[in-house]
């Protein structure tokens, strides 16, 4: 009688061990407020982020904000109301963040910034940022020129979205960049809003007011300087050649206008950051430190290495 309940016993407890052993872990829930899908750069940051996911097995709750901010607060106090693990904002714009960033807070569900940087009263408001030096890409992009065209020209310049952290960034970067050099001027500038068709209509409209007069276009990325290769193009003129192009993002098809000569350098900003992204996450989840910023490593394409790095080009 002692024996049959000393074996019941052990059976019971090891059908419960059994049990602990084939329960699945809890899976990951983390809810991404995108900007929206205004170019083939955020196209790819948007597939990095799903993809990622899928592989990971993470619940990726995704939010195309559409180009407006409220969207992107909408979606996160909704991420805030499904009691996910972690939240992940691209910030439209820079401002405006602290409410629905404390009510995160109070939630107790950290918050990572990505790719754009956010202007707030306290820092410990998000955990951290990961993306790129927006800054060191304007920096970047005007020393490349400078030394291009031997510091002399006029110069239009395609803006970003405004009041976001890229298009500011990079205007401010480089301008202060290319101020050293006295005969390399800012003639013209004018958001384009990161869109194809934007950067087309704002040249379009530079044209028509400078005329010959334009020497230089920098855009705040690729897709806006493609939409200028086409106004070039369609005012009879050779991009590259008549024009100097260059812009910020290395997506694919700029680095292959690069390779084609209609685009003359793009300075890199990698949109990969799924991995780095959910990595950062189990670690916070984990409870361990992270660096409040992570900057990707950025590369510069311009006639010396656009063909050959074409194969390899995830984007």
């Amino acid at each position: 009688m002692h024996l049959a309940k000393t074996f019941r016993y052990l059976f019971i407890a090891l059908s419960i061990s059994l049990a602990a052993t084939v329960l699945p872990a809890k899976q990951l829930k983390v809810g991404f407020a995108q900007t929206g899908a205004e170019s083939a750069w955020r196209t790819a940051n948007s597939e990095s982020m799903k993809s990622e996911a899928k592989k990971r097995g993470i619940d990726l709750k995704f939010s195309d904000g559409q180009g407006k901010q409220e969207n992107q607060i909408r979606a996160v106090r909704s991420f805030i109301t499904q009691r996910v693990d972690a939240i992940v904002i691209a910030p439209i714009v820079e401002t405006g963040w602290e409410p629905v960033l404390r009510e995160a807070r109070r939630a107790k569900i950290p918050v990572i910034i990505t790719d754009r940087t956010i202007q707030t009263t306290d820092d410990s408001l998000f955990v951290c940022f990961i993306g790129s030096d927006f800054l060191e890409e304007g920096r970047l992009a005007a020393a490349w020129l400078a030394k291009a065209v031997n510091g002399k020209g006029r110069i239009v310049e395609l803006q970003g979205t405004p009041g976001s952290a890229p298009a500011n960034d990079r205007r401010k970067a480089f301008a202060e960049a290319i101020a050293t050099f006295p005969n390399l001027k800012i003639i013209d500038s004018q958001s384009g809003d990161f869109r194809r068709s934007g950067g087309k209509e704002v040249m379009e409209a530079f044209l028509k007011k400078h005329g010959r007069n334009i020497d230089i276009v920098y855009a705040h990325n690729d897709d806006m300087a493609l939409g200028a290769v086409q106004a070039i193009e369609a005012a009879g003129l050779k991009p590259g050649t008549d024009i100097k192009i260059i812009a910020i993002d290395a997506i694919r098809e700029g680095v292959q206008a690069v390779a084609d000569g209609r685009i003359n350098c793009v300075v890199e900003c990698n949109p990969l950051f799924g991995s780095k992204v959910y990595d950062t996450i189990e670690a916070i989840l984990a409870g361990k430190k992270v660096p409040k910023k992570v900057f990707n490593k950025d590369e510069l394409f311009d006639h010396t290495n656009a063909a050959a790095a074409l194969p390899t080009r995830q984007y």
